[in-house]
């Protein structure tokens, strides 16, 4: 008898043993295959992040030259209606009418894109009339034949978009120019150009110094590089020897720009220096005729950290499902085969509901992406010849029925121009890429200019009441008129008789500006959400100004709110803005 105890205690014990060396193993085991199938799993999320973000690159670049050839062409667009102007083509190419309708196109123009100068050379290519930017010197009396863009655009009376140069001043630029051509007599009378400096005007559209993160390069047609963030080759060609052997000679590099600039769009990826890199390129394409080529250049290993952020959560929760299987299988080793089975199943869900929202990324990326194209191309580029053109019949008709009608486009044409503006405004304030222009200046001269243009448009009995102050402040000057505009606008809006005060003083470190009016007031139903998108209750208007103003002056560190005024009539909005004592 204790002969069979003493066989069974050894036999349990075996059993205990080889139990628990079971359990050991199976766990040995689970998590193995867990790691094995977690690995194979986020290498397949980064192969299908990593293709997504390719896709989103190429799209991104075509809508991007589409962008540039847009504004370029507004530009060549601005010049056609100043060659073809009533001044000009009367012979006066200089002038104070001429110099007038020049400074009209160049504020037009740069509060829209950055150009250093327009000017007029005769048919000698003698410069005669010039606005610049103050301290350019305006080259009146210099012969521009040396020029080969000046040369191309006499011989061929042709608009023409120039490869890149080095001006007197040392800075790199490139032109666009449009022949003076006599309507009657078809006689060559000179020409009307804009030089635009390639940096300030591409830093306009993205990133051009920072190499570890997303950039852009722009070539012209000689593969001249435009920008760099060494600027030691701008103004070299892509193909010297300078430029190949920096690069390395990499021929995957070198295909993609000569693919682009056949006038085919190409993306690939490369190494450079042990890192790589993404790079997709779209020819700009101006009037049906490519002009320059931009390319978009992404360090992959700015891409991957986004990734691992997703994967590192996603590896959480399955590690706290598998550690509580875990403990279940150590408890009661019946069930480990349903373990493994809910194990697998859970990693299928968590990875199907990862795909979900990945494919749901994917459509919203795509309609957004969509929306710029429409909003930057099918709605800006109709709107500047019916604007260009409507304003070349006012200036010719003499008929006041018919010039009461061209009034009507043109003021229409302003109107839908101006609702194109606030859209691009709006995306670009939600896709986080409105960019400020900062720089010292007196903030009561855009007071003035933006009393002074609602004063033209105001056919209203109201006062507009201000006390000019010197207050220098640093910002975006563009932008901050037009939060100034937008909000003197809609005092006038909302008030037809009474006056409308602008209050500008310094507070300690901040300047306040308030716009006080006798309207209409807010309205209660309104007030709670009176800064955000569409929030307007009136038939002329979208809704869009005051969620625009509010992005604006945050933007700069400040902020903006309104009120009801205590004696019932009318409402104040007022924002601040933080003075930097240096320019104090």
């Amino acid at each position: 008898m204790n002969r069979l105890k003493d066989i069974s205690r050894i036999f349990a014990s075996n059993t205990r043993k080889v139990t628990i060396l079971s359990i050991v193993l199976i766990i040995a085991v689970s998590y193995g295959l867990f790691f094995y199938l977690q690995n194979n799993t986020e290498t397949n999320i980064r192969k299908s992040l990593f293709e997504q973000q390719k896709e989103r690159q190429i799209e991104s670049a075509k809508s991007l030259s589409s962008h540039i050839g847009s504004d370029l062409d507004l530009i060549c667009s601005k010049l056609e209606l100043l060659a073809n102007s009533y001044t000009l083509q009367q012979g006066n190419l200089v002038g104070n009418k001429t110099i007038e309708a020049l400074k009209k196109a160049y504020h037009q123009i740069n509060s829209i894109t950055p150009v250093d100068r327009l000017f007029i050379l005769d048919k000698n290519n003698i410069g005669i009339s010039s606005i610049a930017i103050e301290d350019l010197p305006r080259y009146v009396g210099v012969n521009f034949s040396y020029r080969e863009w000046v040369r191309e655009t006499k011989d061929m009376l042709m608009p023409l978009f120039s490869n890149g140069f080095e001006g007197r001043d040392s800075t790199y630029r490139i032109a666009i120019t449009f022949p003076i051509i006599n309507e009657n007599t078809g006689e060559y009378m000179g020409l009307v150009g804009a030089s635009l400096p390639t940096i300030p005007f591409f830093e306009h559209y993205g990133n051009i110094y920072d190499i570890k993160s997303q950039y852009l390069a722009v070539l012209d047609k000689k593969a001249v590089q435009l920008i760099h963030p060494v600027k030691s080759f701008i103004g070299i060609s892509f193909f010297s020897d300078h430029t190949q052997q920096a690069m390395g000679h990499n021929e995957i590099h070198n295909n993609i720009i000569r693919t682009v600039m056949s006038g085919k769009p190409h993306s690939d990826t490369y190494e450079f220096r042990n890192e790589e890199r993404i790079n997709t390129g779209y020819p700009i394409v101006v009037r049906s005729k490519p002009e320059y080529y931009v390319f978009i250049i992404t360090p992959t290993s700015t891409i991957f950290p986004q990734v691992n952020d997703v994967i590192y959560m996603h590896r959480i929760e399955i590690f706290s499902l598998l550690a509580g299987v875990t403990i279940a299988v150590a408890v009661l080793i019946v069930f480990l085969i349903k373990w493994n089975t809910t194990l697998n199943n859970e990693v299928k869900k968590r990875t199907k509901e990862l795909e979900t929202a990945n494919e749901q990324l994917k459509v919203h990326d795509k309609m957004q992406r969509e929306f710029i194209n429409i909003a930057a191309h099918e709605l800006r580029s109709p709107i500047q010849p019916i604007l260009g053109l409507s304003e070349v019949l006012q200036s010719r008709e003499k008929d006041e029925e018919k010039r009461r009608l061209t009034d009507i486009i043109s003021r229409n044409a302003r109107r839908l121009q101006s609702l194109t503006e606030d859209i691009l405004d709006v995306t670009r304030i939600e896709s986080h890429t409105l960019k400020l222009n900062k720089e010292e200046f007196n903030l009561n001269d855009i007071i003035v200019n933006c009393i002074n243009d609602v004063t033209i448009s105001n056919g209203k009995n109201v006062k507009l009441l201000y006390e000019p102050k010197d207050i220098i402040v640093e910002g975006d000057k563009g932008r901050l008129s037009q939060v100034i505009s937008n909000l003197l606008s809609n005092a006038l809006k909302f008030t037809t008789d009474g006056s409308i005060s602008i209050i500008s003083e310094k507070k300690d470190d901040y300047v306040i500006v308030s716009i006080k009016d006798t309207g209409t007031g807010i309205d209660s139903e309104l007030f709670p959400r009176l800064f955000t998108k569409f929030a307007s209750k009136s038939f002329s208007g979208t809704g869009l100004g005051l969620f625009i103003a509010k992005s604006i002056i945050e933007a700069h560190g400040g902020k903006i709110w309104a009120k009801n005024n205590t004696d019932g009539k009318g409402a104040t909005f007022t924002f601040s803005l933080f003075i930097n004592k240096k320019v104090v």
